[in-house]
């Protein structure tokens, strides 16, 4: 598993404090440069076993594709079981059909664009550049660039979404009939703009039971429409799976390239300064206590759960016996147990019993 970083934006969302800047056509060359010498130096961790690469950001949309393709080729791999971008819609419509056939040329077979909403209104809060009419537009446009394996993410629970505009909002993205979509909760994070909204008392939290609605809401429909409900946050239809980030969650070691961005080999955590150039890298060693509890955290976001023998040997009896009786952990076959649907949405509470 490999992961590049590209930490360029042409605009920051309200939402967002993942780290990206707002660079030249300079600053792209450099940037580029700078991760083929990282590559360069780290080859040996880019092992046999490696299928899947995912190009995240910031926007990896932005850069001209020479940037990407420049990256790509340093690091002497492929052709990649999956291979992920993620995109902006404003991008795409923007660069036109020959952007879509380049990245279709550089070995891309999976796309992940980031809709977050079909209102124009809730659009222009959150600061995406694109509106709903030209997110359509470059859904349609990348699957006639043939790319049959498309991803969007959605942005719920928050009190400006209401019932109908999420119904909608949900129809329209099963409409369009993608293989994936993620749908994550709206969070104020430190450092990002909402958070200062909220510090000054201009954005309030929907509650929670709202929140939950939406959710099960959102599992409802998607579940009629034939969507396996695979991990907390992603549903796809059957067989289209993220293969890269489902590894995240078995805990499957990666090597990760750019500011930013993280690497793990199973008990060795490290991660790259957020500094474009002549970044710098830290890391620490798991404990066997660390270990567990990222064990318990991810295993159990997905509906594969974890076996019945670790969480015998590593979670207090007492704890499992009150969630199991109560319905929150459920048997899903072959001796494992998951948290069950209709609990999805209150999961931390249940791991947080567990550990």
């Amino acid at each position: 598993m490999i992961y590049v970083h590209i930490p360029f934006c042409r605009s920051f969302c309200t939402y967002c404090d993942f780290y990206s800047e707002i660079a030249s056509d300079e600053d792209f060359e450099r940037y580029a440069d700078a991760v083929c010498r990282e590559i360069a130096g780290r080859k040996e961790e880019i092992t046999d076993e490696v299928n899947t690469l995912y190009i995240g950001g910031g926007t990896p949309s932005v850069p001209p594709l020479s940037v990407l393709k420049k990256i790509v080729s340093s690091i002497s791999k492929g052709p990649y079981q999956e291979f992920t971008i993620e995109v902006n819609p404003e991008d795409i419509i923007e660069k036109g059909p020959g952007y879509v056939e380049g990245l279709r040329d550089l070995g891309a077979n999976r796309i992940s664009m980031g809709v977050q909403s079909f209102d124009d209104r809730i659009l222009r809060w959150m600061n995406r550049r694109h509106n709903a009419e030209r997110a359509e537009e470059a859904f349609h446009m990348l699957r006639e660039g043939g790319f049959d394996n498309i991803s969007i993410d959605l942005i719920f629970g928050f009190s400006m979404l209401t019932e109908k505009l999420w119904e909608e909002t949900i129809e329209k993205a099963l409409s369009l009939s993608p293989e994936h979509i993620s749908c994550y909760q709206l969070s104020i994070e430190e450092g990002s703009h909402l958070a200062s909204l909220f510090s000054k008392g201009l954005f309030k939290e929907a509650p929670q039971e709202y929140c939950s609605f939406q959710y099960n809401l959102l599992c409802k429909r998607l579940r009629e429409a034939g969507y396996h409900h695979y991990e907390i946050s992603n549903f796809s239809l059957p067989g289209k799976e993220a293969l890269h980030n489902s590894a995240y969650w078995r805990r499957v070691p990666y090597v990760g390239f750019g500011p930013g961005a993280h690497s793990f080999d199973g008990r060795v955590r490290r991660w790259n300064s957020e500094s474009i150039f002549g970044y710098t890298f830290e890391e620490e060693v798991l404990s066997a206590e660390d270990i567990r509890v990222e064990k318990l955290m991810l295993g159990l976001r997905t509906d594969r759960g974890l076996t019945e023998d670790f969480l015998h040997e590593n979670c207090s009896p007492e704890s499992l016996d009150n969630l199991v009786s109560g319905g929150m952990l459920v048997s899903c076959g072959e001796g494992r147990l998951r948290i069950g649907e209709d609990y999805f949405f209150v999961a931390d509470n249940v791991i947080r019993e567990l550990i």
